[in-house]
């Protein structure tokens, strides 16, 4: 081990600084999301927690709006500090917050004339007690869903700056603070949704507010955003590659959100809850390698940009040996599930064994994918994810809803375990075709 780093370059030598910060951050942050169950579950019951999990999903949709200019501008931005043009970097940084902030504040406005007029016991297939506190939770909640995707930014910018370490810290900041507070609502208040989720929500979002402001200020003061950089014109680089991002975008949403809305409405809301804990037992693996990966994406793209296809081939290897390590930790993490879920949640929650092999199914088949989805998106050739992404927008749903019936709440992951399947040989001939210099139409874009 001690070889590799001696040995490897610049670039590498980045990216392992990153994953050990990146660990160690993650780790916190798999913490605070553990000690953020129990506490909800102690603070909410789980109809509450399930009405929760499954308005926050329902709000994750409006991310769309930002169609895909987050992604885009982390690799327009890390192509202009490859050429070390910092002008143009400040641009798109500028650019991108001027934007976000006129669609979201549209998207609000929109928002809150149509609140008046939803009845979300329905929407939510909640009991009609709940109509006032859901409909004065919605309103709060959703302008901070729209500060958040302004003010989280700053951790794209530190992502194109290949410091995904930096990034990960800024994060867990706002969810420290949020954490803090939630501790706070049970010592002085009881089971209110409303508290609970204005709390959840504009905490993190005010602290990365402040935090943004200390590191334009300090730490990335040369890429400070400023009036005098927004050129609109520039946009339709950003949006370029970020519509692309964007489809793709609307696929993990459909898969992610609205399984919640899905279960909630074929099982009733409660049913949300054990579906939700089998996801997030799951999700330290998903961490572990995701926070692997997350150094590549832009570090793909400045080695591209160079031309430097040697060090891309021996990365790629490299990821797929640690891809048979998670295998095993998956495995394991499956075995000991009913003892460590009693563990972490007590008997509150009871969990399907066929649930958690589904879901396990999912992460490593997910995590192999993501190994040839970074190295596209670091180069920039993502159409096939788009057309991909495209056909699960289209079936998850129906696909979903009919397994379900079928076979019960497992049947959920059937349809993105059969999309996953099918996408393995797909990015494989695609990442050889780039490689090799070979790949023209749909396989180049």
């Amino acid at each position: 081990m001690k070889s590799i780093f001696i040995n490897s370059d610049k670039r590498a030598l980045k990216a392992y600084r990153n994953i050990i910060g990146l660990f160690t951050l993650k780790g916190v942050n798999i913490v605070i999301g553990f000690v953020f169950v129990p506490l909800t579950l102690n603070y909410l019951d789980p109809t509450r927690y399930g009405i929760w999990i499954t308005i926050s999903a329902i709000f994750n949709w409006f991310s769309l709006f930002d169609i895909g200019m987050g992604n885009g501008l982390r690799n327009r931005l890390a192509e202009a500090l490859a050429m070390n043009n910092i002008e143009k970097a400040r641009v798109y940084i500028s650019t991108t917050y001027a934007s976000l902030t006129a669609i979201f504040f549209g998207v609000f406005l929109l928002f809150i004339t149509a609140n008046i007029f939803i009845d979300w016991t329905v929407a939510l297939n909640t009991p009609k007690q709940y109509q006032q506190e859901l409909s004065i939770l919605a309103g709060f909640v959703f302008f901070f869903f729209c500060m958040r995707f302004v003010t989280q930014l700053i951790t794209t910018i530190a992502l194109a700056k290949q410091e995904p370490a930096f990034s990960q810290f800024l994060d867990i900041g706002g969810r420290l603070v949020s954490l803090i507070g939630i501790y706070l609502l049970t010592l002085c208040t009881k089971g209110s949704l409303l508290n609970f989720g204005i709390t959840l929500t504009a905490l993190p979002v005010l602290t990365l507010l402040l935090l943004s402001i200390f590191v334009f200020q300090n730490r990335y003061k040369d890429l400070r955003p400023s009036f005098s950089f927004v050129r609109f014109q520039e946009l339709r680089y950003v949006l370029s590659m970020g519509i692309k991002f964007f489809v793709i975008q609307i696929a993990g949403i459909i898969f992610y959100q609205t399984n919640t809305i899905i279960i909630s409405q074929l099982f009733g809301p409660a049913e949300v809850t054990p579906y939700s804990i089998a996801f997030q037992y799951f999700s330290v693996a998903t961490f572990a390698f995701m926070t692997i990966l997350t150094p590549y994406w832009s570090a793909f793209t400045d080695a591209y940009t160079k031309g430097e296809k040697e060090w891309i081939k021996k990365t790629m290897r490299n990821l797929k040996f640690i891809w048979l390590g998670l295998l095993v930790f998956v495995v394991l993490l499956y075995y000991f599930s009913d003892f460590l879920i009693y563990l972490w949640v007590g008997n509150r929650v009871s969990v399907q064994k066929d649930l958690y092999l589904v879901i396990a199914l999912y992460v490593l088949i997910n995590a192999f994918n993501g190994i040839y989805s970074y190295f596209m998106n670091g180069v920039g050739k993502v159409m096939s994810q788009f057309y991909i992404a495209s056909g699960l927008a289209l079936f998850h749903i129906p696909l979903a809803i009919y397994f379900c019936k079928q076979f019960g709440i497992m049947g959920i992951m059937f349809s993105t375990i059969l999309f996953g399947l099918f996408t393995v040989f797909i990015y494989e001939v695609q990442y050889k075709k780039i490689l090799s210099g070979t790949a023209t139409g749909i396989w180049n874009k």
